[in-house]
Order: C-alpha cells, then structure tokens, then sequence
C-alpha cells in the first residue's frame, strides 16, 4: 500500500509542479489555491508512505516521479522540446526508479 500512496504523491508533485506554471507567480487566486493544495496532499502522502518505506528511496522515488511527469506534460502543454537526449534521460529516471524498487524489495 505504501508503494500506491508514493506514487499518488508523485501524481500530486506533478500537478504542483505544472500548477506552478498556472499561478504566474502566484497572482492568480485559483491556480495558486489548486497548486498549494496539490503540494500539501502531495507532502502528506509523501509522509505517509515514508512510514513504511525507506526514506531515501521514497524521497528519490517522490521525484522521479514527479521529474518524470512534469517533463512530459511540459512538452504536451507547453511545447517544450522532445529532443533525443530529454527522452533518454527520462528513460534513466525510469531506471533508476526501477533499480531504487527492486532494491527495497531485497
């Protein structure tokens, strides 16, 4: 149940993150109500998983997840490069999260 919730709070670091972009510095009142609320869910999740997980690997796994997401959506909502290189540093995220996993099974 722990790995479901990480990732959930990954899923909200995502949503914090591009909600960043929404809040043009914080001078919209619901984008920046939404993105706050997006990074206490997120963090309380975070804890929440950190019970049972270790907590570098729930850390490392929180923003991989979160990297992993807020690049994608960056390049499907706001056009940012899908070069070569982006995608396989993404694929390196990918593993790294893979490896952090199977680590913490063992």
């Amino acid at each position: 149940m722990a790995w479901f919730i990480l990732v959930i709070a990954g899923l909200f670091e995502v949503g914090w993150a591009i909600g960043l972009k929404y809040t043009d510095g914080f001078s919209k009142l619901w984008p920046t109500v939404g993105t706050v609320l997006a990074m206490i869910i997120s963090i309380g999740l975070l804890g929440l998983a950190m019970k049972t997980l270790p907590v570098g690997t729930a850390y490392a796994i929180w923003v991989g997840v979160g990297a992993i997401g807020t690049v994608i959506l960056g390049m499907i909502l706001f056009g940012e490069p899908a070069t070569p290189l982006r995608i396989g540093s993404l694929v390196l995220i990918v593993a790294g999260i893979v490896g952090l996993k199977i680590a913490a099974l063992v």
